[in-house]
């Protein structure tokens, strides 16, 4: 069995969307709550560090204490930023996937099909009525992926 995480906002539609896909996979993943269990600023710093993009492109404005703690002045560092995420775990931008292909912030929600060891099962619908995933198990021409 394929072991795939999620770091996970159930109260997010792309979450909720990145979830569906990675179980259309045919993979019951292991769903992190983040807001409930986040990582530890170690764990998130790796993250950050597998998925090989800059630590701000991880950190979440909308709906948290980003404006508040001065996090969009450009003198804030990564470490003050990982910080502030481990701090207030709403500012970890969602849903963030591991596989063993990679890890990757899944947005839009599509971006998890690159890093699925196991393809669709079958079509797979987001939540606003978009198909992403044909009958075939293959992205439907035009998606983000």
């Amino acid at each position: 069995m394929t072991e795939v995480t999620i770091y996970h906002n159930p109260s997010c539609g792309t979450s909720r969307n990145t979830l569906a896909m990675i179980r259309n996979s045919g993979v019951e993943p292991r769903v992190v709550e983040y807001l409930k269990t986040p990582p530890s600023r170690a764990e998130l710093a790796d993250l950050v560090r597998r998925m090989g993009v800059p630590v701000r492109e991880v950190v979440r404005e909308k709906g948290t204490p980003y404006a508040e703690l001065g996090l969009g002045d450009p003198s804030v560092t990564d470490d003050q930023l990982l910080d502030a995420m481990a701090a207030h775990p709403i500012l970890i931008n969602r849903p963030i996937v591991v596989t063993p292909l990679g890890v990757r912030l899944c947005r839009p929600s599509e971006k998890v099909l690159e890093i699925l060891p196991d393809p669709q099962q079958g079509e797979f619908t987001k939540e606003d009525g978009q198909v992403v995933v044909g009958a075939d198990g293959k992205p439907v021409p035009g998606t983000s992926v």
